[in-house]
């Protein structure tokens, strides 16, 4: 194809009728989502404008989690701290304690790193995407979507939802992976001058409720004369994407150690890794490239060792099979680890593998629990 004819395409393929925008913004003042962070269509009107810290709470929570589980972590955050100078000031443990079991520990971490940072310059966040990025944790997407929904400037706003979306509309037929450029480029040219927060979250909601992977219900979409997958009729072929490579499988073991008193033996990772920070019984030395030990020979102390059964957990790259050995044991806790009492536990910064193999080995041990 003559260069000429590629500008025309690209050109063609990104035009779009005028009232796309007006017809996604009707939609959305009548069916969004009622979300805890949200300033509704109809606050927003009146002049509510949305609190910065709880669309950056709010956004780095939701990197790589659905909003379902976000929401009660969400309220329990907003209730301990209610603004970007109490988070500050709140101990490191205490945030990792609240973040357990949400995953991607990483965030926690950059989270409270990031509070610091903004509490230091008087507690207002950046309002740009520029200035945004500086801030840990804050890349392209979250940035973007900060600026948008906090600050109500016009920004490119693209999850997975707005993926699906723009590659239904413009049936785009390059891999997902190799096509964020060009999804981009369709929204930054939908997006309009006024109500820019309402539009990218119009268009995630669509994404969500509307333009879903399966069985997308495009007949209620308000989209759906300007979209060309369902003109073709075959709306689930996009996106398209290149087949997934299996997971590595790791193994290791985790011993679980019980006192007379019910109090479960915990010790603390390291900062820097997988899982940085986090509280966790004793493992053998599984990483996400390398085999732990499986055996109890492996214990890190002597006990009456009995193997209490086998638990999953799949992380980003890799999926882990733990055997989990359990025991009695009295005295102090070995260098390194500390006693946590029965009513502790369910506070306890635990990650959810780890919460996996406490309840193989003690079941109902992770749930809260009254103190005697």
């Amino acid at each position: 194809m003559a260069p000429a004819d590629q500008t025309r395409k690209a050109q063609t393929r990104t035009r779009m009728p005028d009232d796309m925008a007006p017809r996604l913004l009707a939609w959305y003042d009548v069916h969004h989502r009622e979300l805890p962070w949200r300033v509704s269509p109809r606050e927003h009107a009146r002049g509510v404008r949305p609190d910065p810290y709880r669309i950056w709470l709010s956004e780095v929570m939701l990197q790589q989690t659905t909003v379902e589980a976000v929401k009660s972590y969400f309220r329990v955050f907003v209730e301990k701290w209610p603004d970007v100078e109490a988070l500050a000031a709140a101990p490191t443990e205490d945030v990792m304690k609240a973040w357990a079991g949400l995953g991607y520990y990483s965030r926690a971490r950059n989270l409270k790193t990031c509070a610091d940072l903004v509490a230091a310059r008087g507690g207002r966040f950046p309002d740009t995407e520029a200035g945004l990025r500086d801030l840990p944790g804050i890349g392209a997407y979250t940035s973007a979507a900060i600026t948008a929904i906090a600050f109500d400037c016009p920004a490119a706003v693209v999850d997975g939802n707005v993926e699906r979306v723009i590659s239904r509309l413009f049936s785009i037929t390059t891999p997902l992976s190799e096509a964020k450029t060009e999804i981009r480029a369709h929204v930054e040219a939908m997006v309009p001058a006024a109500r820019p927060g309402d539009f990218a979250q119009a268009m995630m909601d669509l994404g969500a409720t509307i333009c879903t992977p399966r069985r997308p219900r495009c007949m209620l979409c308000p989209l759906r004369e300007s979209c060309s997958a369902v003109v073709s009729g075959d709306p689930e072929n996009f996106p398209v994407r290149l087949p997934k490579a299996d997971k590595s499988q790791r193994r290791g073991a985790a011993f679980v150690a019980m006192r007379e008193d019910g109090a479960i033996l915990l010790r603390k990772r390291p900062e820097k890794g997988l899982l940085g920070g986090m509280t966790e019984v004793p493992t053998t030395g599984w990483t996400a490239r390398v085999d732990g030990a499986t055996t109890q020979a492996a214990a890190p102390f002597p006990g009456d060792w009995r193997r209490a059964g086998t638990i999953t957990h799949v992380f980003t790259h890799f999926a882990l099979e733990l055997e989990v050995f359990h025991a009695h044991i009295k005295g102090e806790a070995p260098e390194g680890h500390f006693w946590s009492l029965a009513h502790e536990i369910s506070g306890e910064a635990l990650p959810t593998v780890m919460k996996k193999a406490i309840e193989a080995a003690i079941p109902g041990a992770t749930k809260k629990q009254r103190p005697h």
